[in-house]
Order: C-alpha cells, then structure tokens, then sequence
C-alpha cells in the first residue's frame, strides 16, 4: 500500500527531469546546427579580415626586401618623419570633420522627410540616396571636372558674382575642403537613412505629451527627440569615422594627396609608400596606425552605448 501511493509521486519527479534533459539536449543541437550554419561566414570573415590583419603585421616587422626581421624599425622610422605626422593631423580633420557634418546634414535631412506626407517620402528617399549609391569612383569623376582649374563649373558661376576662381584642389586649404565637400555629399544619404528609420520608432504620443506641456520645437528634439536616437547616433558615427578612416579613392582621385602631400590620409599615403614607393612594409606600418586610433574611438563609443542599454 505504501508503495503504491508513492508511486505517482515518483513518477511525477521524474518527467520533469526527462523534460529539462531533452530540452538541454535539443538546445545543444541547436546550437551546434546554428554554429555549422554560421561557420561559412566564419571561415569568410577569417579568410578576408583576420589573415590580411596578421599578415600586414608580419609585413610592418620586416625590411623593405622583405627579407630580414627588423620589428619596430618602421614605426621608429615613421615617428621621425614629419610627413607622417602630417598625415596622421590631416586624417584627423578629414575625418571628424566628415563625419561631423554628414551627421549634422543627415539629421536635418532625415526630420525634413520624416514631416513629409507618407505618399511624398518614396520619392524624396530615393533621390536622396543617389549620391550613396553611386560608385564613389565615378561620382569623384565628376567632381574633379567641376573643379577643374581650367573649365571648373563652380568657379564659372561664381564669375557672374564677382568672386574666383578659386584653386579648388592647387591650394591646401581649398583643397582640404574640397575633399571632406565631396566625402560629405557622398555620406550625408547613410546617416539621412539610419537616422530616419530611428525617428520612425519615435512614438508620437512622447512629442504630443511634450505639446501638452508647452514644450518648443527646440526642447522636444532636446528631450525626447535626441535620447531616443542616441544609440543609433553613437553606432552610425563609429561606423563612419571607421569608413571615412579607410577611404582612398576620393582623396586619390581628386587631389592624388597634393598639393605638397597636405590631402594625404593613412590609405592614399600607405599606398604613395607601399606600392608606389615599393616600400610594402612601411605601407603596412602607415596602414596599421590607424588600429589604435579607432579602437580608441570604439572604445568610448561602444562602452557609451553599453552603458544607456545597462541603464535602460
């Protein structure tokens, strides 16, 4: 008798225990079929990034026949240079500048077609995203005819108002501009489009609460408008500096680094040296400083974003 009224009690501690092993056990089989499933990317990613990366260390470590191990011979070269330094400042300004400004137009542009009727925003989106989606080879084409010294379009409008011409890309500080003009008309339709998709996660009941309270324009991007895109803010801006960091056509095709090599950033510069110079180890050295400069910035961005997503 007592054996048989605790029997079912038996029973009943031991089908949960069967349920939670089967469950772990088809978790673990998930698992291992989402990681087979992900492992092409992986050997991808590995193939592309990771060997490039450990190969253009071992290349900033060796001579310039590349045959004899030197280690930070090149970087103790580079540090002496002041060209080198020069690059490095004028990475900086194209950079932060780029970024700044197309962050700063993105956002205009983005709450301008954001207060579009809905049946109006197709179209405006797609001719804003023209100038991303052109390759940045060919638009830069077209710019290097508009600045032209001979037959530069811009300077033949400014005739009519007194004004030119302008060395668009024969002085230093003209063609500095020239080149951050062209990266930020070409970056300005990312940040248009990411921070426009942010705004539409916005609820409308937060702006119509703030009307309420007598909040302005002013005070309702302030306080609602701006804490609610700050991630996508934070990640659009790191991938950005991380791409404008990289960039090399436009600089080498509109200026080729001049004049005086005062347009030169890590990627036309590492290959002015590198290929150019046939000095490939000393390329790679130039191309690798740009490693800590980002992941400074990284750091800090990412570190921010992690924080408000802790705190939220």
């Amino acid at each position: 008798m007592v054996d048989v009224a605790f029997q079912p009690n038996s029973v009943g501690t031991t089908q949960p225990a069967r349920k939670r092993s089967s469950l772990r056990k088809a978790l673990k089989r998930k698992s291992t079929a989402a990681f087979l499933m992900t492992l092409p990317l992986i050997v991808l990613i590995a193939l592309l990034v990771l060997y490039p990366a450990f190969y253009s260390i071992h290349l900033a470590t060796m001579n310039k026949s590349m045959q004899r191990f030197i280690g930070l011979g090149n970087f103790e070269f580079l540090f002496k240079r002041d060209t080198f330094w020069l690059v490095v400042k004028q990475s900086c300004i194209f950079a932060i500048s780029a970024v700044i400004f197309k962050a700063l137009i993105g956002f205009i542009v983005a709450h301008f077609v954001h207060n579009i009727p809905a049946k109006g925003q197709r179209k405006w989106r797609g001719m804003l995203l023209v100038p991303w989606v052109i390759p940045p080879a060919m638009s830069t084409l077209a710019w290097l005819w508009l600045f032209d010294p001979s037959y530069s379009a811009f300077n033949y409008t400014l005739s009519f108002f007194g004004i030119g011409p302008i060395p668009w890309t024969g002085d230093a500080d003209w063609a500095r501009f020239s080149v951050i003009l062209v990266n930020v008309w070409y970056g300005a339709p990312f940040f248009m489009i990411m921070y426009l998709a942010s705004l539409k996660s916005v609820p409308d009941q937060l702006y119509e609460a703030a009307a309420i309270d007598g909040a302005n324009w002013w005070q309702r991007i302030w306080y609602i408008t701006l804490p609610m895109m700050r991630n996508i803010i934070a990640i659009t801006t790191l991938f950005s500096l991380i791409v404008t960091f990289a960039n090399f056509d436009i600089v080498r095709i509109l200026t080729a680094g001049g004049p005086l090599d005062h347009t030169h950033i890590f990627a036309t510069w590492a290959f002015r040296i590198g290929i150019e110079g046939s000095d490939i180890p000393l390329g790679a050295s130039v191309s690798l400083f740009m490693v800590p400069i980002l992941a400074v910035a990284a750091i800090f961005i990412l570190r921010d974003v992690n924080k408000r997503g802790n705190e939220s």
